[in-house]
C-alpha cells in the first residue's frame, strides 16, 4: 500500500477509469472535477472529495490532470487557486491532457520556479487502454521526475517514453494524432466500399487487420463503425481540438499537412452535423450518406 496521495483532475471518458486503476493499486486518491457528480463512483469506492482545485492540489503528493481543451489547463494550473500557487514544494505535476507544446513549457517554467517537477505526459488508448492499464503515454520532462513517476505511470500504460524535454510529449502525442486523422478517413472508405462491393465488411476486416494495413483505428473502431455503434471512447469535439492544435503547431514549423487538413475538415462537417459527443468513429456517417 502506497502512503502516496494523489489529486486525479479530470474524471471524464479515460479520467475515470485511470483513477480507478490508481485507487486500486493502493495510492490515496484526492479528487476535484468541475462536475461533482461525474466523480460520484469513484468517491463510492473510497476517494476523497475536494471543493476547489487549490484544496486538492494543498494535499497532495502527485496531481494529475486530464481535463478537455488547453483553457481548461491553464485554468487548472495558473491563478490565485490553481495548481500552480497551492502545491507544496517537491511535489509532481503531470499534465496527461492533450494539450499545447507551448504551455507544457510554460507550466514547466513556473513550476520549476516554485520547486514543483512538472511532467506533460499526454496519453493514446482511448477508453479501452484507460480501463485496462495499456496506454500509450508520450511524456516531456526530467529524466529524474521521469524515473520518480515510472511506478505511477506503469499502472497506467504499458508503452511509456521518456521523448525529451518539457513539450516533447506533447510534441509527440501531435504527431499520433495526424497519424490517427488520415487514417481514420482510410478505415471509413475501406468499409464502404467492402459493403458496396457486396462483401461482408465484418470478414474483410478480418483479412486486413492483421496484414500491412493493420491499426488500433481499423481493429477497434471499424467494427464499432459496422455495427452503428457511436458511443465515444474519444470525442469527436476533442479529436478537432487536438487536430487544431498539431495544425497551428505544423505551420509554425513550417510543414505541410494536406492529410491533417482533409480530416479536420471532415470531422468539422461531422461536428456541425450535430456529432461532437459521439465517438471519432462517427465519421463514417459522412460517407454513409
Amino acid at each position: 500500500m502506497s502512503s502516496t496521495t494523489i489529486g486525479f483532475i479530470g474524471t471524464g471518458v479515460m479520467g475515470k477509469s485511470m483513477a480507478r486503476s490508481l485507487m486500486h493499486s493502493g495510492y490515496l486518491l484526492n479528487v476535484y472535477t468541475r462536475t461533482k457528480s461525474k466523480a460520484q463512483e469513484l468517491l463510492n469506492e473510497g476517494a476523497t472529495w475536494k471543493n476547489t482545485v487549490s484544496e486538492l492540489a494543498a494535499s497532495s503528493d502527485v496531481i494529475i490532470t486530464i481535463v478537455g481543451y488547453p483553457n481548461d489547463v491553464e485554468e487548472v494550473y495558473f491563478g490565485q487557486e490553481g495548481i500552480l500557487e497551492n502545491a507544496k514544494a517537491g511535489t509532481y505535476i503531470i499534465d496527461m491532457t492533450t494539450s499545447n507544446p507551448q504551455l507544457a513549457q510554460k507550466i514547466y517554467e513556473q513550476a520549476k520556479g516554485r520547486n514543483l517537477y512538472a511532467l506533460d505526459a499526454p496519453v493514446s488508448g482511448g477508453d479501452i487502454g484507460a480501463r485496462d492499464g495499456k496506454l500509450t503515454i508520450m511524456i516531456g520532462g526530467d529524466q529524474t521526475a521521469y524515473e520518480e513517476m515510472l511506478p505511477i505511470f506503469k499502472v497506467l500504460g504499458e508503452n511509456i517514453i521518456l521523448q525529451g524535454p518539457a513539450g516533447a510529449g506533447q510534441h509527440t502525442k501531435m504527431s499520433n494524432q495526424i497519424t490517427i486523422a488520415s487514417n481514420m478517413i482510410g478505415v471509413c472508405e475501406a468499409i464502404m466500399y467492402a459493403k458496396k462491393a457486396g462483401l461482408n465488411p465484418e470478414r474483410v476486416l478480418d483479412s486486413i487487420t492483421t496484414g500491412a494495413a493493420g491499426s488500433f483505428s481499423l481493429s477497434k473502431l471499424g467494427p464499432r463503425m459496422i455495427k452503428g455503434d457511436y458511443e465515444p471512447g474519444f470525442y469527436v469535439k476533442h479529436f478537432i481540438k487536438d487536430m487544431k492544435i498539431a495544425l497551428e503547431s505544423a505551420k509554425d514549423m513550417g510543414l505541410k499537412t494536406p492529410g491533417l487538413e482533409l480530416s479536420l475538415s471532415l470531422y468539422t462537417e461531422l461536428a456541425e452535423k450535430g456529432e461532437e459527443d459521439s465517438g471519432t468513429q462517427a465519421l463514417i456517417k459522412l460517407f454513409s450518406e
